[in-house]
């Protein structure tokens, strides 16, 4: 049990590439000895072991726990400090050193890949209490609950979210991984038929992708703030390739909402009755779709340590 409110409890999630991994990982743990910082790490083995090992990280007494990764690695360490035997989880600090494909929540603080900027950060230990997302839903067996601290997609967001992730393996840009998907949306161009409730307002109808962010949603709720206790939702409607054009241009800008064929809200809870063979994803991770959805929003569920 640890005893010791300064300790870092570290988790690092390797990028592919055994050489590569090693050397930065050598790298950072160096640097973090250099700087006199008491730490315990361990290396995640594969999926989903990040979430136990955050979990046993917080139950053993850990109050700040670093994770060195992206968004999936960081969502996993959220549900698992989320549901742990922890006391006052809200206090336990999470800081983020990232590495990997995806940092789209740590782009959103301004953290970028510098290793050595993200560990000063963290030992500097501005903190500020952030909301935190969720999906609960029924699986035919039990009640589930899945945490997210950027966005849940709905239909084609969850598709665009997957091919930008295994296009930027390959191309390591941003925007040519929004050209793939550009491809994925002139060859499918799929609708889904859906029902929610948001607000009062029901929405039914064909939709592309319904996006409830708590931070920018991977550029689809560009006005969604972690800090102020609501979820920003954008609906898509059924564009016309031309707009499609634009609204991918718009996406990329952060001015999606200006889209004729986005219909955006802001809202406590959003209940999802019915996305007929759509696939849903939270923070890039696909979920099981088992309608109905309740999406909704815990704020100030953790502690984040920022950058100065």
């Amino acid at each position: 049990m640890n005893t010791d409110p300064n300790r870092w409890g570290i988790i690092y999630n390797p990028k592919a590439g055994t050489r590569k991994v090693q050397k930065r990982w050598k790298e950072i743990k160096e640097y973090i000895e250099s700087k006199q910082v008491a730490f315990d790490y361990v290396q995640s083995e594969g999926f989903g072991t990040v979430e136990v090992l955050a979990r046993a990280y917080a139950s053993e007494g850990y109050r700040i726990i670093v994770v060195v990764g992206g968004d999936g690695a960081l969502n996993d360490a959220i549900n698992g400090i989320l549901t742990s035997s922890a006391e006052q989880i809200s206090d336990i600090a999470i800081g983020i050193i990232p590495n990997g494909i995806g940092n789209d929540f740590a782009r959103y603080w301004d953290l970028n890949l510098d290793y050595k900027e993200a560990v000063d950060w963290i030992i500097n230990n501005r903190r500020k209490k952030i909301d935190v997302g969720y999906c609960s839903y029924y699986d035919a067996h039990k009640h589930e609950r899945r945490y997210f601290l950027n966005a849940l997609n709905i239909g084609l967001g969850a598709r665009i979210v997957k091919i930008t992730d295994q296009t930027k393996r390959f191309w390591g840009v941003k925007f040519l991984s929004y050209l793939a998907s550009l491809f994925l949306l002139f060859f499918e161009h799929k609708l889904y038929r859906v029902h929610l409730k948001i607000n009062d307002e029901h929405v039914r109808g064909r939709v592309m992708t319904v996006c409830a962010g708590n931070a920018s949603g991977y550029g689809q709720t560009p006005s969604a703030v972690p800090y102020n206790g609501w979820l920003d939702v954008s609906v898509i409607y059924r564009p016309e390739p031309l707009q499609i054009l634009s609204g991918l241009w718009m996406l990329i800008q952060g001015r999606i909402l200006n889209h004729k064929m986005v219909k955006s809200y802001r809202t406590k809870m959003v209940r999802v009755y019915k996305a007929r063979n759509a696939a849903v994803d939270v923070d890039g991770r696909i979920i099981p779709s088992h309608y109905p959805l309740e999406v909704g929003i815990q704020s100030e569920a953790i502690t984040l340590i920022i950058p100065n």
